[in-house]
C-alpha cells in the first residue's frame, strides 16, 4: 500500500504533517476529514524519506529502552487527561512534550500520527511490541471496545507501579550480597596477582624447592602463574562460557531447563516462585477486572510471568478451561500453584469475583516477598564475610607456611654451625 505525506489543520487552528498509508491520495484525503481535519496537502510520501523515518528510530532503538517507571508515568498522566475530556490526539501531543525517554518520544509521536491516520490506539501500540507487550496491547483494546480507556490506563499504572516496586525492592535485596561479591573477588584476585607473586620471588631466593612447598602453597602459585602469565586465556574461558549458556537459554530445552533451576535452587527457588505468582495473580486480576476474556487473559498471561514452566501450566489451565473446565482444577493438578492459591481461585469463581481473590493473593505473595527478601539479606551477610575470612586466611596461611619453615630451616643452619 503507498504511503503519503499530508498537511492538515485542525479544529484548533493548528497545522500538522504527518505519513499514513492509503489505498489513494482521495480516500487519504476523505479519511481525514471525516477525522474533522481540513486537508491542505496531500501528496506521495519520497521513498527514502520512508526509509529515513521508519528506520533511523529503529537503529536508535538498539541502543536505548524505555524504562517501566516511564511507562507507568505515561499511563497514569494519559488516564488523568483523559478522564477530564481532552481529545486523544492532545493527549499523546503532550504525552510526547512530557516524556523523558527520546524512544518514547518518538514512539508517541508516530503512535500520534497512526491514530490520526484513522488506527485505532491499540492497533498503534502493537507496532512497539518491546515497549508494549500483550497486557499493555488488551488492556487498551478492551478500554477502547468499552469505552472506558481512562480506567485500563488507571489499571495499566497501578499494575505497572506494582511491578516496578517489586523489581526494586529484589534488585535493592541483591545488591549488597553483589557489591561484597565483587570486592571479595577484588581482594582474592588482588593478593594472588601482585602480593602472592613477590612471596614466590622470596621463597626461590631463600633456596626453597617446589617439592617443599605444602599442597594449598603449590595450587595458589599455580593459580597465580595462570593468572598472571596466561590471564588471556581466562578471559576467554569466562567469554566462551557466558556465550554458550546464552546460546543454551535460547533454546527451548535451555529455557525450560534454566526457568526450572531458578524455582528448584535452594533458597532462592522459593523467592522467585513467589515472585512468579504474585505477578501471575495480579496480571490475571487486571486483564479480568478490564473486561478481557478468561482465554484470552490466560494466554496473555502466559507470556508475562516470565518462567517456561509457569507459563506451560497455565496454558493447560487455559485448555482445560476452553473445554469447559474450571480453573482451579488444573492449575492444582500442575503443583505449581500452592493449595491456598488454588483454594482461593475456587471460591472467587464460584462467587464471581474472582479478579479480587486474585488481587488479594498478589498482595499476599508481595508482603511474602518482601518478608523473604528481608530474611535473605539478614543471612546472605554474615555468610559472605565468612567465605571472604575463610578465603583471605587460606591464602595468608598458605603464603607464611614456607616462610616459617625457611625460618625454621635457617636458624636450624645456626645452631648446627655453632655447634
Amino acid at each position: 500500500m503507498p504511503t503519503f505525506a499530508y498537511t492538515v489543520k485542525g479544529a484548533d487552528g493548528q497545522t500538522r504533517t504527518g505519513t499514513s498509508e492509503a489505498e489513494s491520495q482521495d480516500m487519504l484525503r476523505r479519511r481525514l476529514s471525516e477525522q474533522g481535519f481540513t486537508v491542505q496537502k496531500v501528496k506521495p510520501a519520497k521513498a527514502a524519506s520512508v526509509a529515513k523515518a521508519a528506520n533511523t528510530p529503529g537503529f536508535m532503538d538498539r541502543f536505548s529502552k524505555v524504562k517501566l517507571i516511564d511507562l507507568a508515568l505515561f499511563c497514569r498522566q494519559f488516564s488523568t487527561m483523559i478522564d477530564a475530556g481532552v481529545s486523544l490526539i492532545r493527549c499523546l501531543d503532550v504525552l510526547g512534550e512530557q516524556a523523558v525517554s527520546p524512544k518514547l518520544r518518538r514512539i508517541i509521536a508516530d503512535i500520534k500520527s497512526e491514530v490520526e491516520a484513522g488506527n485505532s490506539l491499540s492497533k498503534a501500540m502493537s507496532k512497539y511490541p518491546s515497549v508494549f507487550n500483550n497486557l499493555f496491547i488488551g488492556l487498551i483494546r478492551a478500554g477502547e471496545v468499552g469505552g472506558v480507556l481512562e480506567e485500563a490506563l488507571q489499571r495499566l499504572s497501578t499494575f505497572l507501579e506494582k511491578d516496578v516496586e517489586l523489581r526494586r525492592k529484589v534488585k535493592s535485596a541483591m545488591t549488597y550480597p553483589a557489591i561484597v561479591s565483587f570486592v571479595a573477588v577484588g581482594i582474592v584476585l588482588f593478593l594472588v596477582t601482585f602480593i602472592l607473586p613477590k612471596f614466590i620471588q622470596l621463597f626461590k631466593e631463600l633456596g626453597l624447592k617446589d617439592d617443599q612447598f605444602p599442597a594449598m602453597t603449590l595450587l595458589l602459585m599455580n593459580i597465580s602463574n595462570f593468572l598472571t602469565s596466561k590471564w588471556y586465556f581466562a578471559v576467554i574461558i569466562v567469554m566462551v562460557f557466558m556465550t554458550a549458556f546464552k546460546m543454551f537459554v535460547r533454546t527451548k530445552f535451555g529455557r525450560r531447563a534454566y526457568d526450572r533451576f531458578k524455582l528448584k535452587v535452594p533458597v532462592f527457588g522459593k523467592l522467585n516462585h513467589r515472585v512468579s505468582l504474585a505477578r501471575f495473580s495480579r496480571t490475571l486480576a487486571t486483564l479480568l477486572a478490564s473486561g478481557v476474556p478468561i482465554l484470552q487473559a490466560l494466554e496473555t498471561v502466559a507470556g508475562t510471568v516470565s518462567n517456561e514452566i509457569m507459563s506451560d501450566a497455565i496454558l493447560d489451565a487455559r485448555a482445560r478451561v476452553r473445554e469447559g473446565d474450571v480453573i482451579s482444577e488444573p492449575l492444582k493438578k500442575s503443583r505449581m500453584f500452592p493449595p491456598m492459591v488454588v483454594q482461593m481461585i475456587a471460591i472467587g469463581q464460584e462467587s464471581g469475583s474472582l479478579d479480587t481473590m486474585l488481587m488479594k493473593i498478589a498482595d499476599f505473595y508481595e508482603q511474602e516477598v518482601d518478608s523473604a527478601i528481608a530474611s535473605l539479606t539478614a543471612a546472605i551477610e554474615p555468610v559472605l564475610i565468612v567465605f571472604l575470612g575463610v578465603t583471605v586466611g587460606f591464602i595468608v596461611i598458605a603464603m607464611f607456611m614456607p616462610l616459617l619453615a625457611a625460618i625454621q630451616g635457617l636458624s636450624g643452619g645456626g645452631e648446627e654451625e655453632g655447634e
